[in-house]
């Protein structure tokens, strides 16, 4: 199943259209927002993020770098997460998306605490995704765990 999650994260699928960068960006994105929901940019949220993105997608540090600079400036002009969720839902299963609300709540936990803002905004991006409130928990102590 992890070869799975893999291939999802580095591959666009055709048929919907979105080009790999587009489903990367969305990623980043999704990243960002958590980062920046408490207020407070900590430095361990941007190297996780990095980490994140590098291992996931197979990306230099560079390369992954570079998508948070634009992922952060996506945010920045963004109205809504409808884009960003778009982006994922056509690329992925619900399995796959458990696994990035996973990575979402490893970042909210990146600076120790989980705070008030951070978990709304992870519900709000759950129910983007469709993912049940019992899946939600799943990936909440999939995180903790992982920590």
């Amino acid at each position: 199943m992890l070869a799975k999650i893999k291939n999802w994260l580095c591959i666009s699928d055709q048929s919907s259209g979105i080009p790999k960068h587009e489903f990367n960006l969305a990623l980043g994105a999704l990243l960002v927002e958590v980062m920046q929901a408490d207020q407070n940019l900590h430095p361990e949220e941007q190297a996780l993020a990095i980490r994140v993105l590098q291992n996931r997608l197979a990306l230099t540090s560079q390369e992954a770098e570079e998508l948070v600079r634009d992922a952060k400036g996506k945010v920045d002009e963004a109205i809504d997460l409808y884009a960003f969720s778009k982006a994922i839902n056509n690329q992925t299963s619900s399995e796959e998306r458990i696994e990035i609300l996973t990575l979402l709540w490893q970042m909210a936990l990146a600076d120790g605490e989980i705070d008030s803002h951070e978990e709304h905004l992870i519900r709000r991006i759950a129910g983007l995704l469709y993912v049940t409130h019992e899946d939600f928990i799943v990936a909440k102590l999939r995180a903790k765990k992982r920590e």
